[in-house]
């Protein structure tokens, strides 16, 4: 398969909620570096996935890839979206695949909650 294929699919996988299907993609060894620090291996990616389908971006958002580029093993995507709780205004990852399979990815996002989602953190400054 191509980085191409790998990366389509993924992005079909997260937008219908397939948690199996989006962790198929990614190595055992996996490296998703997120603003909150890495996470290493399918276990650590599988718990961001699961919260990310069931709470933050669940199958039915506004999911919509501004943009794609693929340049050999690297992939990288800017998209934004929209759930009931969450406003994604712009978010970005980067994939490096090799041998069909996810071996890192960067991501990053300027997300901003929506006034009926309740945290039990404070707002940030």
């Amino acid at each position: 398969m191509t980085t191409a294929t790998i990366l389509a699919h993924h992005l079909e996988s997260l937008a219908s909620g397939n948690v199996d299907a989006v962790m198929s993609d990614y190595d055992e060894a996996a490296v998703l570096i997120t603003p909150d620090g890495p996470l290493r291996g399918l276990g650590e990616i599988r718990r961001l996935f699961s919260k990310i389908v069931s709470n933050l971006l669940p199958p039915g958002s506004e999911f919509e890839v501004l943009r794609r580029e693929v340049e050999g093993e690297v992939a990288y995507t800017v998209w934004r979206g929209s759930s009931a709780y969450f406003t994604f205004l712009i978010g970005t990852d980067t994939f490096v695949i090799r041998d069909d399979k996810i071996v890192c990815q960067t991501f990053a996002a300027q997300i901003q909650p929506k006034g009926v989602y309740k945290s039990n953190r404070p707002p940030p400054p």
